[in-house]
């Protein structure tokens, strides 16, 4: 009979916290910091673009949604004040959705081109005892970012009425973006080092602590100036979780030893 496979062991706060520090830790890597910039930098530019272009028309189709609601579109048109309020409300929950659409951009571009680019410099520096099995590929890293997008955009029109609660909004936005964190970045992080079995595997495994760091991720995005930062960031944090995760499991096999000081 094969020998039974010993199954790894749930994630802890510690796992996670470990991942954001080696993630940190990372950034004095020659060429990294670049990744962790350009895909933001790209998506804010084209955000921007878009904004600029339809920002009256769609502030005007929202207006009208509104107002077209029962007993709420009432109560907006019989008063000045409550219409100017209202007006201001959607201008601004318009410009905080514009948050993640812009991380959502940044993070597939980051997934598809940047995280397999850093990958090659965190694997050769962090986790040069891991064997390379190469179970994933370049084709279904971008596969896997189209599919993390378009399940994140369906779920966000799904959301939208919810956003003119205030503060609901917010929350739907992380765990949304937390969700798309952990669907986009768990492949990527795993499919140099990992064969087929334990690309499929591991992430299953480890879902409780990926879905950790897809949250920690997405709360990064909404502080200034660190929000250009956060999608690639969120990408070496998944990496630096799956990979140790990974020498765990090959260690608890004896197919690697897990070298000192790195535990």
């Amino acid at each position: 009979a094969a020998p039974t496979k010993p199954s790894l062991a749930p994630p802890t706060m510690t796992d996670i916290l470990r991942a954001f520090g080696r993630s940190l830790k990372s950034l004095t890597q020659r060429g990294v910091l670049w990744h962790l910039v350009w895909p933001t930098l790209v998506a804010l530019v084209v955000w921007m673009g878009v904004a600029f272009a339809f920002w009256p028309g769609t502030v005007h189709g929202v207006m009208g949604w509104i107002v077209g609601l029962p007993w709420v579109g009432v109560w907006i048109s019989s008063s000045d004040m409550g219409t100017a309020a209202v007006l201001v409300l959607v201008q601004i929950l318009l410009a905080l959705a514009l948050v993640p659409l812009i991380y959502v951009t940044a993070a597939l571009l980051v997934a598809a081109i940047g995280l397999p680019l850093l990958l090659e410099r965190v694997g050769r520096h962090d986790y040069a005892d891991l064997e390379l099995r190469r179970g994933g590929s370049n084709l279904g890293s971008v596969w896997n970012a189209c599919k993390a997008g378009l399940l994140f955009l369906v779920g966000f029109l799904l959301t939208l009425p919810f956003w003119l609660i205030p503060g609901v909004g917010l929350v739907v936005s992380v765990l949304l973006t937390a969700r798309l964190n952990q669907r986009a970045f768990s492949y990527d992080a795993l499919m140099l080092h990992a064969d087929r079995e334990e690309l499929a595997r591991i992430p299953k495994s480890q879902w409780r602590g990926t879905f950790g760091v897809g949250v920690g991720s997405a709360l990064l995005a909404y502080i200034p100036v660190v929000n250009l930062f956060a999608p690639a960031f969120c990408g070496l944090a998944f990496a630096h979780f799956l990979l140790e995760a990974l020498r765990r499991d090959r260690a608890e096999k004896g197919w690697a030893v897990v070298p000192a000081g790195t535990a």
